[in-house]
């Protein structure tokens, strides 16, 4: 309904402007504040002032003259407060609203002919995921998401960097070193087992004696360059641990949870000849340089400082040099590409793009999201000196406050249903790990934050529990129903915070189709705090159940359905989960 108003209002805007001869390029809709009664509002009369030669209210009033909107559908008056023009809904909009949201198919927008690959997390197979890595799932999975229920045709790919030396080295260790030389692992899965010899390897290479580091670089060189070549056994080696790594990871990523359509590695455009295509084209350009016995871009025409180095003095390709074959796959196979990087791979991000350009590619199709650090109180992060704290530990501890965050409040329940120690396990993971995920994707990505659990789990605050609470309560409401009728009188919704809750619930679609435009899912994240303020003014104001006009008991209680279905999917789309109990 919203969108569809919000169509309704441009083609009024852009009839009463063509009537009054007037330019309909710039329409200024938005939506106004939450003290004014309008669904949309217009600024276009400050716009059109100077050229009309007339203070904007004036502009204004004769613009709003020249609507009838009886004509527009949804649109029940058109008022204007100083130099703005207001929509107001007509009654058909709130009953629409209040029907559209009660439906299974609300919080999913229209199917668009339009394909979208969105790459992320992408971290080397060479240990467990660690905390420093769980903004670009967390935001990256939210992006998909969005996208995906704004009706693009969604694919969530991993891109797998098993060709560089981290996966050498890690393939040389698991084959030469004793497991008898290695501590336990810290979890009986894979990636756990697997990290060890990484880490060993690593301190081999850097205080070992020279003959044993010799030996080994000889090992990893290689390794790499067998790869390069083609060579079968180098990548049946290299496979064995990477395979057996992904697997392990992916039992952390099972818990957020962040799915992936493919992991994508990147031997495989090393094995196609892809990635000695681009070396070639690349090669044949202007700004191609052979400098410090390698081939490089000279990049300056993009007013990029630093060269792009595609092969090494060996001849061997680079992490870059792949990730171009990849990304032209990328353009052959989907309309438009995502990726989600951590805010120190901007100039590499940079470089790709000006090549993937210097190539001949339509890098319209490319849209790179960055976002900042994570920081937590702990300190520092390193998978490979294994001084990190694994995402794994940062979700352990998640669940566990969480749970002595319910225990703490099973006095204070209103509900009367009794938990078991499974509902209590199951809500403190809703509520520990939606609490995680959503304190890191309602802030807009750019910005560095530092996680504090005080206020992640805090049920009072802005926070996950704060949201997941009012679906709970919407539950709860709604199972000491006797049922919910399908039809109802809209205009019993008389109280103002009635009319409030509808009218929010209205917006969402329209909240959905700006995080997609914008890949800001921390949108949605804000207006579910918006949503949950609206919701618990009324429910404070307006009794459901204990309604005395019928109409007005039927009619609260189809609002809370649309309440409870819409905030389920907007938690959904931030891929926390929404409890039926708390």
């Amino acid at each position: 309904m919203f969108l569809a108003m919000r169509g309704a209002v441009e083609a009024a805007l852009a009839d009463a402007l063509a009537a009054l001869d007037l330019p309909t390029d710039d329409l200024g809709i938005e939506e106004p504040p939450a003290d004014v009664d309008a669904v949309l509002a217009s600024s276009v009369a400050f716009r059109l002032a100077g050229e009309v030669g007339a203070p904007p209210p004036e502009v204004a009033a004769d613009v709003a003259a020249e609507i009838d909107p009886d004509e527009y559908d949804y649109v029940g008056d058109v008022v204007t407060e100083g130099p703005y023009l207001n929509f107001l809904p007509s009654a058909r909009y709130d009953a629409d609203a209040l029907d559209a949201a009660r439906r299974a198919d609300w919080g999913r927008l229209e199917p668009r002919d339009e394909s979208v690959v969105v790459e992320h997390t992408s971290a080397n197979p060479t240990g467990p995921i660690h905390v420093g890595r769980a903004r670009n799932t967390i935001v990256g999975d939210a992006i998909a998401n969005v996208l995906d229920r704004a009706g693009y045709d969604v694919e969530r790919h991993y891109y797998v960097n098993d060709a560089g030396r981290q996966i050498a080295t890690l393939a040389w260790a698991y084959e030469t070193i004793d497991e008898a030389d290695l501590p336990e692992p810290e979890r009986d899965r894979p990636d756990y087992d697997l990290v060890r010899y990484y880490r060993k390897g690593n301190e081999i290479l850097e205080e070992g004696d020279e003959d044993e580091i010799e030996a080994a670089e000889d090992e990893i060189r290689s390794i790499m360059q067998g790869l390069e070549a083609g060579d079968e056994d180098a990548y049946e080696r290299v496979s064995e641990v990477v395979d057996r790594m992904l697997d392990g990871m992916q039992g952390t990523l099972d818990r957020l949870p962040a799915r992936f359509d493919e992991f994508v590695k990147e031997t495989r455009f090393m094995r196609d000849g892809s990635t000695g295509d681009v070396v070639e084209r690349l090669r044949e350009t202007e700004q191609a340089v052979y400098e410090e016995d390698a081939w490089q871009l000279d990049l300056e025409a993009f007013g990029i400082e630093k060269n792009l180095v595609f092969t090494r003095s060996d001849g061997t390709s680079l992490y870059p040099t792949r990730d171009l074959a990849h990304h032209e796959w990328k353009f052959d196979n989907f309309d438009r590409a995502v990726t989600v990087l951590g805010e120190d791979h901007e100039l590499q991000a940079d470089q790709l793009a000006a090549a993937l350009e210097l190539l001949g590619n339509d890098t319209d199709q490319l849209s790179q999201v960055f976002y900042g650090w994570v920081n937590l109180p702990e300190g520092g992060m390193s998978t490979r000196k294994g001084t990190g704290i694994d995402l794994d530990d940062l979700l352990d501890e998640a669940i566990e406050r969480a749970r002595g965050e319910v225990e703490a409040r099973m006095e204070d329940r209103i509900r009367d249903d009794d938990l078991t120690d499974a509902d209590v396990d199951r809500i403190a993971r809703q509520v520990g790990i939606g609490a995680v995920r959503y304190d890191i994707v309602a802030k807009q990505p750019t910005k560095t934050i530092t996680f504090e659990w005080d206020r992640a789990l805090d049920f009072e605050a802005q926070s996950a529990p704060y949201v997941q609470y009012v679906h709970a309560r919407c539950c709860g409401i709604l199972d000491e129903a006797d049922d919910v009728p399908d039809d109802v009188d809209v205009g019993a919704l008389e109280r103002e915070e009635s009319i409030d809750l509808l009218r929010t619930i209205a917006r969402y679609p329209g909240v959905l189709e700006s995080a997609a435009a914008a890949l800001e899912p921390h949108g949605v994240a804000t207006y579910t705090r918006e949503f949950a303020e609206t919701f618990n003014a009324f429910y404070r104001e307006c009794p459901v159940l204990a309604a005395d006009d019928p109409d007005v008991r039927a009619a609260r209680l189809a609002l809370v359905a649309a309440a409870r279905r819409t905030v389920a999917a907007a938690l959904e789309t931030l891929g926390v989960e929404a409890p039926e109990s708390m």
